[in-house]
């Protein structure tokens, strides 16, 4: 009965049963949207200040950046591999449509339809980036104005603090990030209920075409995990010359851990052992490398994330422009960079990124459901991504032990201090 705890098995009873109910109750299922749109509201409306406090404290928070060849090659691969992610999931997304089988037919949230259907010059799309109202922009939910505004104050704090010391500020939304978050937390208590009304209401609305649009959206994930797998394998064969037929049983350990757990963070260590002690990359390449793709390597979310962007217009019949495209991308690429970190998990970002683009969120609650899937295929590719950019690292500086790739010599890798990791286990899990 401890599983039944689980909170990723009660959102997925509540969202078979909800299923069932709007298609025994048909239209009538429609009285139970209310209970679902509170749900979402509560969500909603901690995106300001989440976003504000955790773009501050990320910014503001740095003292020093990486130097040197290994940190921009690491980089490099990171950013790159990220960006095709996003072109992938664009793709597929457009080719397959997923979210287009349930098209949502209600009106959009009256505080984001005021752009939805307009398509701007990129002239005015980047002068919309800056507000000429801050408040405005939060009280309109306008992200792209807050998080520019929030990456200036960071920055201009971190020069306060390195010149005056004081850092009360800085220790102020700190807090006010850790209380925000619980708020969420407590508001996720509820969400079998959200998720249970909000489903009843679509699946009376649109009807089985519910269940065949969710598989779509999870084949569609799947399908691009497996691309960009293949594309990592692929260009890691051509740059290193390794065999990578070895590849399967040097990652299969990692790799159970992360589809079990759901976790980069618990991974990690055996990710940092296995890079060592199976694939031979230098201990040196693997600690730094290793370190920063687990909260800044996460080209799964990046895939998922882009195609949440496409289902969500898709199923409320939004045209995207190519800015509101390309800015989709930049999101979801920023998001999970570390630039822009919106922790509280699956929930938080999907409304992030509809509030973002002008999205509707009716079907927000549909994804919700299936996180537990979506999230096992993220954190099987941002493991073992990480792995290939670390790979692709020690091979530019020849820090790649052939002979422990192929089996001819041991070494062991050294312990971590799991203390160290904390705040990025934690960011990791957000991003998976």
């Amino acid at each position: 009965m401890k599983a039944l705890r689980h909170p990723a098995l009660q959102i997925g009873m509540a969202a078979i049963l909800g299923i069932l109910f709007g298609l025994v109750a048909g239209e009538w299922a429609a009285n139970l949207k209310f209970i679902g749109d509170i749900f979402i509201r509560l969500i909603q409306m901690s995106i300001v200040p989440l976003v504000v406090s955790s773009v501050i404290v990320a910014t503001g928070s740095m003292s020093g950046t990486g130097t040197g060849r290994i940190a921009a090659r690491t980089f490099g691969w990171i950013l790159g591999f990220s960006a095709v992610s996003a072109v992938v999931a664009f793709v597929l997304a457009s080719l397959i449509r997923p979210g287009a089988g349930m098209t949502y037919t209600g009106e959009l949230d009256p505080t984001l339809q005021e752009s939805a259907d307009e398509a701007s010059g990129w002239q005015d799309t980047l002068l919309n980036f800056v507000s000429t109202n801050v408040v405005e922009a939060m009280a309109s939910a306008a992200m792209i104005p807050i998080i520019v505004f929030s990456l200036l104050f960071g920055i201009a704090m971190r020069i306060v603090i390195d010149n005056t010391g004081n850092d009360i500020v800085l220790r102020f939304l700190d807090q006010l990030q850790q209380i925000v978050l619980t708020m969420i937390r407590l508001v996720m208590y509820i969400a079998p209920i959200g998720v249970f009304c909000l489903l009843a209401a679509i699946t009376g609305d649109v009807g089985f075409a519910v269940v065949t649009t969710t598989l779509q959206y999870l084949g569609t994930t799947l399908l691009g995990v497996l691309i960009m797998l293949s594309v990592m394998v692929t260009v890691a064969t051509l740059r290193t010359g390794l065999n990578p037929l070895k590849l399967p049983g040097k990652l299969a350990e990692q790799t159970l851990i992360a589809i079990t757990t759901t976790s980069s963070a618990v991974t990690f260590p055996t990710v940092l052992r296995t890079a060592v002690e199976r694939v031979g990359i230098s201990q040196r390449v693997a600690n730094f490398t290793l370190s920063v793709g687990l909260t800044m390597g996460s080209c799964g979310a990046v895939l998922n994330y882009m195609i949440v962007i496409m289902f969500l217009a898709q199923a409320g019949g939004v045209e995207l422009s190519f800015g509101q495209i390309v800015l989709g991308m930049g999101l979801t690429i920023l998001l999970n960079m570390g630039t822009i970190t919106v922790p509280g998990g699956f929930p938080v970002v999907a409304m992030f990124l509809a509030a973002s683009l002008d999205l509707p969120v009716a079907a927000i609650g549909l994804l919700i459901a299936v996180d537990w899937f979506t999230g096992i295929m993220r954190t099987f590719l941002n493991v073992n991504g990480d792995t290939f950019v670390a790979m692709l690292v020690a091979n530019a500086s020849d820090e790649i032990d052939r002979d422990v790739y192929n089996g001819t010599k041991r070494v062991i890798a050294q312990e971590i201090d799991a203390d160290e990791f904390e705040e990025k286990f934690a960011k990791a899990d957000q991003a998976d």
